[in-house]
């Protein structure tokens, strides 16, 4: 009896342990049933529609037109420099004066060769006159009458040479004053009192009316939206905010940087000086564009993008390019189609592949909606 008593209770004991065994299966299987938790969030369709578009570049302030001033007459030393850089100067001022003495007194010679050139056309003229009288008359030959007409011919050449020479000498003398070529301001000097100028030497350089432009890189996928005419705000840090309009747009595209030329024509007093960098916000007008929440988007690894609903409730994260911003919404300009699904509301917290439940728009509670039948019943 008592071998078969402990035979029992072995027997129990195995039983217990191939029960608890099936029990702890049944339990890991199940687990490995259970489905992968989603988390709930709100949605928005990425939408097509017209929006403002600003098209924001940025470069370098260059002059509109830069007007180099040189001599004309050379080897004279300038007795006096009237302006320097920076100031505003008119066309036809005088900006340089060169030592003239030489050609002052090299005028009143050509005025005095002028005078005696014409006083021999005076005498010429008389002579001529009495030969052909005298030849009428049968009393003078004909070699003689040509002789004559010969001597007033050259001197009537003689004339209109020192006349030219001393055109000449008037022409350089008023050379010896270098004067603004036109209106604008000056931009650099490089002459000074004392100097020996050359012909040809560059001695100021000019800001053709004192006009500026902005050199605005425009990256080539938005050059197509940018035209001549548009307005444009320019933004700088030394000096401040300005107004401007887009002169001309280049059609070359660089090939390395993808980047066009907008030059934009800045207003007058903006405070800007060749070489400053600015930025250019340039205002193309409505344009069509795919929207998206601004809450949509989200920073992975630096790279804004947003977590796009696949079929299955997964979401992918996608990188984006935004443009202009506006009334909570942003416009993309890459990364999107329109009718996707992208997550807005808990887009923080999620990570590639997460399982998603798409929370249906909120319903208007009872308290709220009972409260405007109240306010009708009083």
């Amino acid at each position: 009896m008592a071998n078969f008593g402990r035979a029992v209770r072995a027997g129990l004991i195995v039983a217990a342990t191939l029960v608890l065994a099936a029990c702890g299966s049944g339990d890991a299987e199940e687990k490995d049933a259970a489905p992968k938790s989603r988390q709930t969030v709100t949605a928005a369709t990425v939408t097509a529609t017209v929006l403002p578009r600003i098209v924001t570049a940025s470069g370098s302030v260059s002059a509109w037109e830069e007007v180099p001033v040189g001599a004309e007459t050379g080897g004279l030393v300038a007795t006096g420099v009237f302006v320097d850089e920076g100031q505003y100067v008119r066309q036809g001022q005088p900006l340089v004066q060169l030592n003239d003495a030489l050609l002052r007194a090299g005028l009143r010679q050509q005025q005095a060769a002028v005078q005696s050139a014409d006083a021999n056309v005076a005498r010429d003229d008389a002579a001529l006159g009495r030969a052909r009288e005298l030849r009428e008359r049968g009393f003078l030959s004909q070699a003689s009458l040509d002789t004559a007409l010969a001597n007033q011919r050259a001197s009537a050449a003689g004339l209109a040479s020192a006349r030219a020479s001393l055109s000449q000498m008037q022409t350089q003398l008023n050379q010896a004053t270098i004067r603004a070529p036109v209106s604008g301001q000056i931009l650099s000097r490089s002459v000074t009192r004392g100097q020996i100028v050359q012909p040809g030497a560059e001695l100021f350089r000019m800001v053709r009316d004192g006009r500026l432009e902005l050199d605005a890189q425009v990256p080539e996928t938005e050059l197509a939206l940018v035209r001549s005419g548009m307005p444009a705000i320019i933004v700088s840090d030394q000096g401040g905010e300005t107004t401007g309009v887009v002169r001309i747009v280049t059609s070359e595209v660089d090939a390395q940087s993808r980047l066009g030329i907008a030059r934009v024509s800045l207003s007058n007093g903006s405070g800007l000086r060749p070489g400053m960098f600015a930025r250019a916000n340039i205002d193309v007008g409505a344009q069509p564009a795919l929207t998206i929440p601004s809450d949509a988007i989200v920073f992975r690894q630096g790279k804004a993008g947003v977590y796009v609903i696949g079929g299955n409730g997964a979401v992918r994260f996608t990188e984006i390019k935004t443009g202009a911003r506006t009334g909570g919404l942003a416009a993309v300009t890459s990364g999107l189609q329109a009718g996707q699904r992208v997550v807005v509301q808990g887009a923080g917290f999620l990570g590639e592949g997460d399982l998603v439940s798409v929370s249906p728009p909120r319903a208007a509670t009872p308290a709220a909606a009972a409260a405007p039948t109240k306010a009708a019943e009083r």
